[in-house]
């Protein structure tokens, strides 16, 4: 991983200590998981591309050229597995991921704020799937964190071919970024809310990592309801533990507006479908259509609401 130009960023816009933080623990962040070596050899395994070229603005993070050896890409790829957010095309192997990620990047992409020239952060950001699509819109930089190890590693399966350095992946999370950075142009957080124990703390984080005038992106699972309409999952929600509040879109508004933001829009509500998360060959565990109940698939195996994501903008004054 390089990360020079981005401390060197980082440095010049007075985060010294924190820059001197991360290089210290930059040796150890990956190799502490016990698949990090056999992904690590799936990675050195990845078979050259002639001329590799990135395209941004496809369905596919895609990669461009021609590689001699597909077996062998398909076989390293695979190692990788499983992928859950996609897809991505390496030459002539398409990456089928649990999530078609692209059809809430094309949801979204209308009501987005110009990313050109703008230093964008994306926190809990996979593996980078929606970071890639961003450099269609040439931000200045695009800094996406998230802890796994493997969303890491498969996000320096793409760059090992691509050798960006306007994009890059750190293995935090936004508990290890400093307070009130006020320095992003754009922040997105997607997916992330309600595995939130405080979803207020959660914003009041994000608001302080933005510029003023910055622009919020935030989408995350909700209920219908009205103003005060917040669910919250006994133990499960969708099979998932993590699960703590599920607020109505007005609800959520409400709170945005609670902590500070102007121009607070919901942009976009929409039903996930089994088209958008399933079992692929690229993920082969359960996946949505087992979170449903199967005689009323607008319900979860909970007897709770079957998923529901809304779509947010607000702005930092």
């Amino acid at each position: 991983m390089g990360f020079e130009l981005l401390f060197s960023e980082l440095e010049e816009a007075g985060f010294d200590k924190w820059v001197k933080q991360l290089e210290s623990q930059q040796g150890n962040w990956l190799i502490h998981h016990g698949d990090y070596r056999r992904w690590s050899a799936a990675i050195s395994q990845l078979p050259d591309i002639d001329n590799p070229r990135g395209c941004f603005d496809l369905p596919a993070v895609t990669i461009d050229g021609e590689c001699e050896y597909r077996d062998l890409l398909l076989r390293a790829l695979k190692g990788l597995m499983p992928w859950r957010k996609g897809p991505y095309r390496f030459a002539q192997v398409l990456v089928d991921s649990e999530w078609r990620s692209d059809f809430k990047w094309e949801r979204i992409l209308p009501h987005l704020a110009s990313l050109q020239n703008r230093r964008v952060l994306d926190i809990g950001c996979g593996n980078g799937y929606h970071c890639w699509r961003m450099l269609d819109q040439a931000p200045k930089t695009v800094i996406g964190i998230e802890p796994s190890v493997l969303f890491n590693l498969q996000f320096q399966a793409v760059n090992k071919y691509l050798n960006r350095t306007d994009i890059h992946l750190l293995p935090l999370a936004i508990e290890d970024l400093p307070d009130d950075m006020c320095w992003f142009d754009t922040v997105f957080s997607m997916g992330v809310l309600y595995h939130r124990k405080s979803p207020i703390d959660h914003l009041f984080q994000l608001k302080g990592l933005l510029a003023p005038g910055g622009q919020l992106c935030l989408e995350t699972l909700v209920i219908e309801g009205g103003s005060g309409d917040v669910l919250v999952p006994a133990e499960r929600y969708a099979r998932m533990k993590n699960v703590w509040f599920l607020p109505s879109a007005s609800e959520l508004q409400k709170w945005l507006q609670r902590c500070g933001f102007v121009d607070t829009r919901i942009v976009d509500i929409s039903i996930t479908t089994s088209q958008e998360q399933r079992t692929t060959d690229w993920m082969q565990f359960e996946s949505l259509s087992e979170s449903l109940d199967q005689n009323n698939t607008a319900m979860t195996v909970e007897g709770l609401p079957a998923p529901r994501r809304a779509f947010f903008l607000a702005t930092k004054p």
